[in-house]
């Protein structure tokens, strides 16, 4: 059975001619919305997924604009408000060293090289230079642990655990 990755939830349509906003998921927006690519549309009832092919892409505030070919305009569009963009596991590529999906990494276990167990990795933020990485701690409380080499010492994603050396003051 193949397995789906997440890589967009469309919110709305945008204008008339067809593009819909895209609330993005994806770890390589410029990749995975390139025109030309596949990506297959699900909707909560439909049990098989409508395949896609882009025609544009484009970034408006914090969104990603997508059109597909033969939906031209809104009114071809209006049934993906709600859904969500997934492409299956065949089409994530190969990453170069100490790079991850983001699916390898969230719920991933974080310790310290003392073996102090932290929480546990719940989501990813791309705020600019470096990601960070959310840790949801035992106390409910948030971490934040930026993926930098200075910090994150090992990452096992098979075992989902990754290792860190907290620098000062993060874990106060």
């Amino acid at each position: 059975m193949e397995k789906w990755f997440n890589v967009g939830k469309v919110v709305n349509t945008h204008g008339i001619r067809g593009e819909i906003r895209v609330i993005s998921r994806t770890d390589f927006p410029e990749e995975r919305y390139k025109i030309g690519n596949t990506i297959y549309f699900f909707q909560n009832d439909k049990a098989n997924p409508l395949e896609l092919k882009i025609k544009s892409h484009r970034e408006h505030k914090n969104f990603n604009l997508l059109t597909f070919e033969g939906y031209d305009n809104v009114n071809d569009v209006e049934f993906m408000k709600g859904g969500l963009l997934k492409v299956p596991e065949s089409f994530l590529g190969e990453l170069a060293e100490n790079e991850y999906y983001f699916h390898e990494i969230i719920g991933c276990k974080v310790v310290t090289v003392e073996g102090e167990e932290l929480g546990e990795i719940t989501e990813i933020l791309t705020p600019g230079a470096n990601d960070v990485w959310v840790v949801k701690g035992k106390d409910k409380s948030e971490i934040l642990i930026p993926y930098i080499e200075e910090v994150v010492m090992k990452v096992d994603v098979e075992e989902k655990v990754v290792v860190i050396e907290p620098m000062e003051g993060l874990l106060s």
